[in-house]
């Protein structure tokens, strides 16, 4: 893509918040070029805050953002469908702390920036490419980024029965992620939902909006989505929090049972070192690509 987007008209949604359980309202709305995804509080009097690295504050059990003591939380979902469907530009309205999970999943998102339809501005996108290889790792666990002319993942998850191992490897494009992780909704142990709700999380959490496990399998009515549905989720949360970078991302990311905390320790770690990175424009990256084919 070589050019910066918005979408063309408004957009909107309600529900609850999945850890607050508060009614909550979003307005998806148009914005200038160059100005980034940024959430606006109207009960706060529109206070901004953009969705950047910078305002990272909380990635336990979900991403939330912090300016000035304002909280925005659980914007994982919204993000990464913003950022995987190729929305560069918009300013997200909302009228409590937390983003709605919906159908805990990226699709009612999807469908909503579908009906919205693209726009494209004069401004050539830049996007953020990885020079060198880094990794992040905790305890067993890791999260790496290597070189690529495009955004790919491979995402390796590990959970107890009955979900198991599952891993995937995609080009992160809008039509894929549309049609391989969109669908993919949040999910949980039903063993640890006392416990997370004596730590105030999943107030708002119902079948309807998550998938819960028990030794046997899902007690979701309708069962799972996909097979591997649980692996293809963790992918789209990754998503959601690499969209904090700010930009489209030229790199190949290899997440081995990463989390949230992990995912933002990545990010961090690319924004601290000006050498890991470059920014370039579409027609800059095609002219490299030419150029080594001929060579």
């Amino acid at each position: 893509m070589r050019f910066e987007t918005t979408i063309q008209r408004p957009v909107e949604a309600s529900g609850v918040g999945l850890h607050s359980g508060v009614p909550v309202n979003i307005r998806i709305l148009p914005a200038p070029a160059s100005t980034g995804i940024v959430f606006l509080r109207t009960d706060l009097d529109r206070f901004p805050i953009a969705a950047s690295w910078r305002h990272v504050a909380r990635v336990s059990y979900a991403t939330s953002l912090m300016r000035q003591g304002v909280l925005i939380s659980t914007t994982e979902h919204l993000l990464s469908s913003l950022y995987s469907m190729g929305i560069d530009n918009v300013y997200v309205e909302i009228d409590n702390l937390e983003v709605p999970i919906l159908d805990g999943s990226g699709l009612p998102f999807v469908r909503l920036l579908q009906d919205a339809g693209i726009r494209h501005y004069r401004r050539k996108r830049r996007y953020l490419r990885i020079r060198r290889p880094i990794s992040v790792e905790d305890k067993g666990k890791r999260i790496s980024i290597l070189p690529d002319e495009a955004f790919r993942l491979t995402c390796d998850t590990d959970y107890p029965a009955p979900v198991g191992r599952q891993s995937l490897e995609l080009e992160v494009t809008p039509q894929r992620f549309a049609t391989e992780l969109a669908f993919a909704r949040t999910f949980g142990w039903e063993n640890d939902l006392n416990q997370m709700r004596d730590m105030g999380l999943i107030r708002g959490a119902s079948l309807e909006n998550a998938v819960c496990f028990n030794s046997e399998g899902p007690l979701n009515p309708g069962g799972l989505r996909a097979p591997d549905e649980c692996c293809r989720h963790k992918a789209l949360d990754l998503i959601g929090d690499l969209a904090l970078l700010g930009r489209p991302l030229l790199g190949h990311v290899i997440a081995e049972r990463a989390g949230h905390a992990m995912h933002a320790a990545l990010v961090a770690r690319i924004m601290s070192d000006p050498t890991i990175y470059e920014i370039i424009t579409f027609d800059q990256l095609a002219a490299r690509v030419t150029q080594a084919l001929v060579s």
